[in-house]
């Protein structure tokens, strides 16, 4: 790490650019020291405040009374106001309804139904590798990671094998623009025509539980179905961000990777590590209900407060030499997926689906080398590589 920040240009963290081809925990990290509680006036964004601390962010995550999801868990442009799903997505609600949204999909992501679908994750895993092994070089995002993620979330959702790819292609198209899922007219076309599919014969899928369920003894409207299953779909982004970024970290520390391979009862603490060394969510939203202070600072009602989870996730007060990744490390209580009722209702498919993938590497033999340069998504809300060129070659077999 370069040395701590004397003078830092805070307004800087709002700047893609800085997430992209610069260093922002060097950033945080002077902020945790000198303005864990940091005010930052309004331009292209509203006004809001920065925390940065783990303790806080944690206490904020659990306090849903004080600090609202309603109005938007994401910063927007101030001409585009709040965010038009508040209220109405699992992402984007307060407890009550926010405990019943979550009724209605939580078994497609319990413990139980995540161990019946991890031979089907098996067996697509194998798929995009062996694809990977046939091409020699390929883009970890775009032939591995990203199609494995969307595979998995379709089929719980409810959308045929045979329409993953387009729905894939419509997701990347809606990820390079850095524009909502919502906003891409075929995607909403094709998930409304699923949604009236389901309507008429349901399947054992989660859409149809979204359609059949009810919230405070009502059905759902339509749009707020496409709305929720638009959010689970957007929310792989996510989940690759952190596979991809587990990948990288492993070739920059290839001992890792060669220690994991000789002891595989490291696996479950990797995955954690992983987690929390990507931290691909890199911040989360909230709104104050009412006034109080914090540290000191006086946060008035209405105030959008933003959690910055890798900040956290690098706290030294919580963690032992947080910028080293180790797959043993213990404890990590990381809050790479949230904490309190926002915790991350897909946490155990996402660690699945990280453990099956590493395993299958690990057991096909295959060697893994960076191919070509890494670049980085270019955004404030997600962080990780765009692209990440690999050589995959296959096990030799001998004479």
């Amino acid at each position: 790490m370069a040395a701590t920040v004397t003078s830092p240009t805070v307004s800087a963290l709002v700047d893609p650019a800085l997430h992209a081809d610069g260093d922002p925990h060097e950033l945080w990290r002077w902020m945790r020291e000198f303005a864990p509680v940091h005010r930052h006036e309004a331009g292209e964004l509203p006004a809001f405040w920065s925390l940065t601390r783990y303790e806080d962010i944690r206490a904020v995550y659990r306090d849903p009374a004080t600090y609202s999801s309603a109005r938007g868990v994401l910063l927007r442009p101030a001409r585009l106001g709040d965010d038009p799903g508040g209220g109405l997505t699992l992402a984007l609600s307060d407890p009550p309804r926010h405990k019943q949204l979550r009724s209605l999909m939580a078994d497609w992501f319990s413990t139980r139904s995540v161990r019946a679908l991890e031979d089907t994750v098996r067996d697509a895993t194998r798929r995009v590798l062996a694809r990977a092994v046939e091409r020699g070089v390929c883009d970890f995002v775009q032939d591995i990671a990203g199609p494995l993620s969307l595979s998995v979330i379709c089929g719980i959702i409810g959308v045929p094998g045979r329409d993953h790819d387009t729905v894939y292609r419509w997701c990347e198209e809606a990820f390079a623009a850095h524009t909502s899922l919502a906003a891409h007219p075929q995607l909403m076309e094709y998930l409304m025509e699923l949604l009236y599919a389901r309507m008429a014969e349901p399947a054992d899928d989660l859409l149809s539980s979204l359609v059949n369920g009810t919230v405070h003894g009502e059905l759902l409207p339509e749009h707020e179905i496409l709305l929720n299953c638009e959010n689970l779909i957007g929310a792989t982004e996510n989940g690759r961000l952190a596979l991809i970024g587990g990948m990288l970290a492993f070739l920059q520390h290839p001992g890792q990777w060669r220690r994991l391979a000789a002891d595989r009862a490291l696996l479950p603490g990797t995955v954690e590590e992983i987690l929390r060394h990507t931290s691909s969510a890199t911040h989360s939203m909230r709104t104050a209900t009412r006034p109080h202070t914090l540290r000191g600072r006086r946060i008035e009602e209405g105030d959008r407060v933003v959690l910055w989870l890798p900040s956290a996730n690098r706290d030294e007060a919580v963690f032992n030499d947080p910028y080293r990744f180790d797959i043993a490390r213990r404890p990590n209580r990381h809050i790479a997926l949230a904490s309190g009722e926002h915790f991350c209702i897909g946490s155990t498919l996402a660690r699945a689906e990280m453990r099956i993938l590493f395993s299958e590497l690990l057991d096909s033999g295959c060697s893994v080398e960076q191919a070509g340069p890494v670049t980085r998504v270019r955004s404030i809300a997600v962080n990780g590589p765009a692209a990440l060129p690999v050589r995959l070659t296959p096990k030799r077999r001998m004479p």
